[in-house]
Parts: C-alpha cells; sequence; structure tokens
C-alpha cells in the first residue's frame, strides 16, 4: 500500500535500506519501509498527503504527542520514522555516506515491483550507506552486500534488477 499512495501522488523518492538490499539480491529480511525524498516543496506537499492518508505517527514516541506531518515540519525536519497503517515508513532527506535525494538518485535504477515504478538505491551506495552508518547490524549485512557485488561483476548484465518477491 505504501508503494501505492506514493505512485498516487507521484512522491520522488529512492528506496535505500532492507527493501532496495532486498531487490539487489540480499536475503536480509526487513520489517520496514525506508526512503530517501526530495525535499522540493512540491514534493513535500505530495508526501504530507501520503503521510496523512496512512495516518503517520511518529514512531516510538508517546500517542498523545501532537503531530502533523505536515509540510512546515517536514521541511523543518530531516529524516522520521513513523508508524502507518501499512506497516513502518522512515524518510531520510539525508542518508550517512551518500547525502540528499540527488545523490541517492543520480546510480539508483528504476525496478517494477506490484505494478508500481520505483527507484533502488544502487549497490555500490547502498554498500557506502552501509559502512558509514556503522550500526552493528550494518556491519554484518555489509559481508552479503559486497558478496553480491562480486558477483554480479561476474554475471552478464541484465537489463533490470530483479523485482521483489512475495514471500511464501
Amino acid at each position: 500500500r505504501i508503494l501505492e499512495e506514493l505512485a498516487a501522488e507521484r512522491v520522488r523518492y529512492v528506496l535505500v535500506g532492507g527493501l532496495a538490499a532486498m531487490e539487489h539480491g540480499s536475503s536480509q529480511l526487513t520489517d520496514d519501509f525506508d526512503l530517501c525524498y526530495d525535499r522540493s516543496r512540491d514534493n513535500l506537499e505530495r508526501l504530507s498527503r501520503v503521510l496523512l492518508h496512512l495516518k503517520a505517527t511518529l514512531r516510538g514516541d508517546p500517542k498523545d504527542l501532537p503531530f502533523k506531518p505536515d509540510v512546515p515540519t517536514l521541511h523543518a525536519g530531516l529524516n522520521f520514522t513513523f508508524s502507518t497503517v501499512a506497516g513502518d515508513l522512515d524518510i531520510l532527506g539525508e542518508m550517512d555516506g551518500i547525502g540528499g535525494y540527488e545523490n541517492a538518485n543520480q546510480g539508483a535504477s528504476d525496478v517494477d515491483t506490484y505494478g508500481v515504478r520505483v527507484r533502488v538505491l544502487s549497490l555500490d551506495d547502498l554498500i557506502r550507506a552501509k559502512k558509514a552508518a556503522g550500526r552493528p547490524k550494518d556491519k554484518a549485512h555489509l559481508l552479503e552486500l559486497e558478496e553480491l557485488k562480486r558477483l554480479k561483476r561476474k554475471r552478464p548484465k541484465r537489463s533490470s534488477p530483479t523485482p521483489f518477491r512475495t514471500p511464501p
């Protein structure tokens, strides 16, 4: 549903994090949807509408804390972690090791998944971001991502990465 809402509003973003890693062949499972978003005013308006449709609340904050994911709030902040009716959603204005949307989008590729066209962070940028984040879970995941990169160099090029698969 998150993909559908983002597509319906034509939000400009790049899929990053665990789902991007899965797109590149990672076996690591993730329980959230991470994206790096364009911070232009028109895109913040579209993103705000998506967050309102998804009934986004700040993840981990008290339920009675007043919060509205409107344009001024999104503009004043940078990175947000939300709980939504469709699952956890993290939106990143900037990523360690990468920077903002423009940098993330540069090497990204287009993938069709569940009938939606999605920009996916490149494997090289994903590795760079994981290294820069330096969290224990990222360090463990790096071994797999670097092996995937090595394997992809050996394989003949494909027109696009394999789409997401629905778990059995």
